[in-house]
């Protein structure tokens, strides 16, 4: 566990970092709820296994190699530590339902707070949809010489909808302080 993170109150924006969309759902993986849990992965995927009936689809699923690869470009490390089996993904619910099986005190503070950042998050989506449709109605009432606002419009789409052009990222100029950069 990090040291910077106490025991029962985790940043908000640490647990934003461990949020990810696979198929079209917002989850978290295993290893990551393990970290947060102060329990080893495997314990996690024992105590899941042993309660299976608790878990369906639209709570937990084990991710294909296609999504944990493309899961594992996301990640600092190459190889997330080396594990060997498929990481189980975590929706909204199937969060909240760990903490009936990880009857830990950690565990119940812990998903007070996951399940606070998935009602925040979950928040702010509906008020950029909202926004997103206001933006649409007045797109409706624009001419051809607007195409500035229009394209506005379209790119606000696309980040709505978590597609982004790969090469436009990794052509962006990275801010804030490196280390490894000479003054």
């Amino acid at each position: 566990m990090n040291d910077n993170i106490s025991q029962t109150n985790i940043p908000e924006e640490f647990i934003l970092q461990k949020i990810f969309f696979v198929r079209e759902r917002k989850v978290m993986l295993d290893s990551d709820l393990a970290v947060l849990y102060g329990v080893p992965t495997k314990a996690l995927k024992q105590a899941v296994k042993r309660n299976l009936k608790r878990f369906p689809d639209d709570f937990m699923f084990i991710c294909t190699n296609e999504e944990f690869n493309t899961l594992r470009s996301h990640f600092v490390t190459s190889n997330r530590g080396g594990a060997r089996y498929l990481p189980m993904a975590f929706t909204e619910q199937g969060v909240a339902m760990l903490s009936s099986i990880l009857n830990s005190e950690r565990a119940i503070l812990v998903n007070i707070q996951i399940i606070r950042t998935f009602v925040r998050i979950r928040a702010m989506l509906q008020t950029s949809h909202e926004i997103l449709g206001k933006l649409n109605a007045m797109d409706a009432t624009l001419g051809e010489h607007d195409q500035a606002i229009v394209t506005i419009f379209e790119y606000l789409k696309e980040l709505e909808n978590g597609k982004q052009n790969e090469s436009d990222l990794k052509n962006r100029k990275r801010i804030g302080f490196r280390p490894d950069e000479q003054k």
